[in-house]
């Protein structure tokens, strides 16, 4: 009895000095901190408030991830809000997305989109999958596939190896594609075994040769594969129209450097352009020889901006032959995501896909290109009625990244570019990779893929067509400033009823 004592009495000692050494670190540090503060001249409010003023900075941090928690109403976090993002977390653990009582969404508000109701919808076994389309006729391999949502481009370097790996195996079980985004093919992206689209960024990431230009042997090795499907072409980014792209030294790794052939620790920049890429007559000239080397149909991405491309794209395309159209096009919207890019570049340029996606199909169809050329929406993308809108304006697939993000567990912490993602998915750091499991989040995408291809196909009955894709504009109601709506095809008519109109 009496040792135990002994043996709490001197616990309780060393406790007591311990808590007494820390009292005295602790005001040695604040002592410190206030001579640093009152002598540096950097920050005025450090100056004039020593240490207090510090207390700023720490709750500027945690704002971020308090907000959305406890401040932030339903509707109004930007880019998404909790509504957006709790339906995609329901969908990717295929758990119940019905609610209760009402909408909290506000149908008054100028530019809210909703769907004109049939009064005789599709009975269930007039319903029907989406149907097969093929992308590049001309190809000697043309890409016939029925899926309608798929996984947008994150390069591996980006996003983490646990994180390529759970959106592969995801996007298998799915039957959907996966982009490998700009940062060339890693075994990750093979390892599901679905599949890819190849993303040939201004650095041509994965297909270059040391001095620039492309690498042709590498080129065909990269179409060796059979899962690789398509190559597109980045020309420009939603949120970094006019820039390339930005991969921190940090991220860089070995494995990282030898697929993009790159040097370890440096930052992995793209030029802001294709240097071969000055008109439209050396991007047709590009796919043209993607698509010879490859034998894969070819196509192209990019923000619209510049109101005469399109239209001299497809001058171009009648000029040269129907064969040299590029075999789909990626249309991303000015409210695109990335890991890194400048705010002036994010918050301002470009135009947005409500805008872009009606007047590139609508220009295609003026040519006679519609059918030739295959058209993909991007761009915030991410639930049923965004998707449902895209098929309205005439689009034949949509693709989602910061969606899939959200299925793997993304909590829109807003540190892809610091390497301290807290989910494990972009960043390089194990410690937090470790949480995100392949396995199990591959369940996740796959879920969230299968369950908007369902949510989507329930609108499209509402409006009395089988499937997705045979949605129309009029489908469609866009709410104007004098509270009004009107229908999308008054809007935006396509060449077929303005010419009828005349």
């Amino acid at each position: 009895m009496s040792q135990i004592s002994s043996t709490v009495l001197a616990l309780l000692e060393f406790l007591s000095y311990a808590f007494i050494f820390a009292i005295g670190a602790g005001l040695l540090w604040l002592i410190v901190l206030y001579v640093r503060d009152k002598t540096q001249t950097d920050s005025t409010l450090r100056r004039n408030y020593p240490v207090i003023a510090r207390f700023r900075y720490l709750f500027e941090h945690l704002g971020e991830f308090f907000r959305q928690y406890f401040f932030a109403l339903d509707r109004e976090e930007m880019p998404f809000n909790r509504a957006e993002r709790s339906w995609v977390y329901r969908a990717a653990k295929n758990v119940d997305s019905t609610i209760a009582f009402g909408s909290t969404r506000d149908l008054r508000r100028p530019g809210t989109i909703y769907f004109a109701n049939c009064p005789f919808p599709s009975l269930s076994h007039e319903a029907s999958p989406p149907a097969e389309i093929t992308i590049g006729p001309y190809a000697r391999h043309p890409y016939t596939t029925a899926s309608i949502f798929n996984i947008s481009g994150m390069s591996y370097g980006a996003i983490s190896v646990p994180a390529v790996r759970a959106l592969s195996a995801g996007a298998k079980k799915a039957g959907i594609w996966l982009n490998t985004g700009e940062g060339g093919l890693s075994p990750y992206h093979l390892e599901g075994g679905c599949d890819l689209v190849f993303q040939i960024g201004t650095g041509k990431f994965g297909v270059r040769k040391p001095e620039g230009g492309f690498d042709e042997d590498k080129l065909r090795a990269v179409a060796a594969h059979d899962t690789v499907r398509m190559f597109e072409l980045k020309l420009s980014q939603g949120a970094k129209p006019g820039k390339g792209g930005i991969l921190p030294g940090a991220k860089v790794t070995q494995e990282i450097a030898e697929i993009r052939g790159l040097t370890p620790g440096e930052d992995a920049i793209s030029p802001n352009r294709h240097p071969e890429i000055d008109c439209v007559g050396d991007l047709l000239d590009m796919i043209a020889y993607v698509r010879e080397v490859t034998g894969k149909p070819v196509g192209f991405k990019a923000v619209l901006g510049a109101y005469g491309f399109t239209e001299g794209l497809c001058q171009e395309i009648l000029s040269r032959g129907i064969e040299s159209a590029p075999d789909f096009i990626t249309i991303d919207s000015a409210d695109g995501g990335t890991g890194a890019a400048p705010m002036s570049l994010i918050d301002n340029m470009g135009m947005p896909l409500r805008e872009s996606l009606p007047l590139t199909i609508d220009t295609l169809i003026r040519y006679g290109l519609r059918d030739r050329i295959k058209v993909c929406a991007s761009g915030k993308l991410i639930n049923p009625s965004e998707v449902a809108w895209a098929f309205c304006a005439g689009a034949d697939f949509v693709n989602s990244a910061r969606g899939f993000m959200f299925a793997l567990g993304c909590i829109q912490a807003l540190q892809c570019n610091k390497n301290t993602c807290p989910t494990g998915i972009t960043t390089h750091d194990r410690r937090l990779q470790f949480g995100l499991d392949p396995a199990s989040k591959s369940e996740r995408v796959a879920c969230y893929a299968q369950n908007m291809k369902k949510e989507a196909g329930i609108i499209a009955h509402s409006c009395g067509v089988a499937e997705p894709r045979l949605l129309k504009r009029y489908h469609a109601r866009i709410v104007l400033d004098n509270g009004r709506s009107v229908s999308m095809d008054e809007l935006y008519p396509t060449p077929e009823q303005q010419h009828a109109a005349q």
